[in-house]
């Protein structure tokens, strides 16, 4: 089963209608979850002022893999944390390289400052950012999504285009299972930060 482009984006009104602050949507997804963590592509700065390109390196395996292999396996690890997992949506940043509409001049998934083309498949799917084929697959693959959440809305993974990280809402039981993995660097998180010190 592939990814289905949406020419409806009424199922991200829960987020697009939120009055959440638009930095923290981009950041964290819509406010009123139990609980919020962050997956770290690479480590956090170790000293205020310090560039995330010189923070030192930790012996976490997945800081070596791309960000979009780590979205993949966190998406593996929410698999179980819904009851839709066949029911997911995914939105991709419509100011991406190369990102060509399906529906040029149609809706859009959209929150100030950002725009996104929707797409609805199984979570499974989202392996398909770590294993694209130029000559096969749409450009919208080429970068991880910035948004990924099931149909029963039990949690939602946000990843906007500068952080060294993705946002996750859930319940606390999930984010605890996601801190204590071993595979995914998942720290719990405040949507109003600090994010980290």
């Amino acid at each position: 089963m592939t990814l289905r482009f949406c020419a409806d984006v009424s199922p991200a009104d829960w987020i697009t209608n939120s009055q959440d602050d638009w930095n923290d949507l981009a950041l964290f997804g819509p406010s009123g979850f139990a609980g919020y963590a962050r997956l770290r592509f690479m480590p956090d700065p170790a000293y205020a002022g310090q560039s995330i390109n010189d923070a030192p390196t930790a012996n976490h395996r997945a800081h070596h893999d791309s960000d979009t292999t780590q979205i993949a396996r966190l998406c593996a690890a929410l698999e179980t944390a819904t009851s839709t997992p066949a029911d997911c949506y995914f939105a991709i940043w419509e100011g991406y390289h190369r990102v060509v509409s399906p529906l040029p001049g149609g809706a859009r998934m959209r929150i100030p400052n950002r725009g996104y083309h929707l797409y609805q498949g199984p979570l499974s799917e989202a392996q398909r950012w770590t294993t694209h084929d130029d000559r096969r697959t749409a450009p919208e693959l080429v970068n991880h999504p910035a948004f990924v959440w099931p149909a029963d809305h039990a949690w939602c993974v946000a990843c906007d285009t500068d952080p060294h990280w993705a946002g996750i809402g859930a319940s606390e039981h999930t984010i605890g299972t996601l801190v204590a993995r071993d595979d995914i660097d998942v720290v719990r998180a405040h949507r109003s930060g600090p994010f980290y010190t």
